[in-house]
């Protein structure tokens, strides 16, 4: 069975940064994408930023600048450094990954809370 674990989230002045962890952990053979959505109440959940197996990474418009994902194939792990946070950052953040186990899955996380005041 695979997990995906976030940590990291919490309240924060604007301006201020939080580094959001992401950890897969279960029979894992492999693992494609790694991504980090968010959702704000009474929104859709939108995708923030991405990075592939080799790393190659894209980002939202808004997070473009401000934002840095990255990942550790050895550990299974992926980050989101956030950085020159404003308050519309504001939202549950999950991570999500394709990952190969018995068979090739799409899994989330449970989501971790950033609240950015201003």
């Amino acid at each position: 069975q695979v997990q995906l674990v976030e940590s990291g989230g919490g309240l924060v002045q604007a301006g201020g940064s939080l580094r959001l962890s992401c950890a897969a952990s279960g029979t894992i053979s492999s693992i494609g994408a790694m991504d980090w959505y968010r959702q704000a109440p009474g929104s859709q959940r939108d995708l923030v930023a991405q990075i592939t197996s080799i790393g190659t990474t894209n980002y939202a418009d808004s997070v473009k600048g401000r934002f840095t994902i990255s990942r550790d194939n050895a550990k299974n792990t992926v980050y989101l450094q956030m950085n020159s946070l404003k308050p519309e950052d504001t939202a549950v953040y999950y991570c999500h990954a394709v990952i190969h186990t018995y068979y090739r899955g799409s899994f989330w996380g449970q989501g971790t809370q950033v609240t950015v005041s201003s």
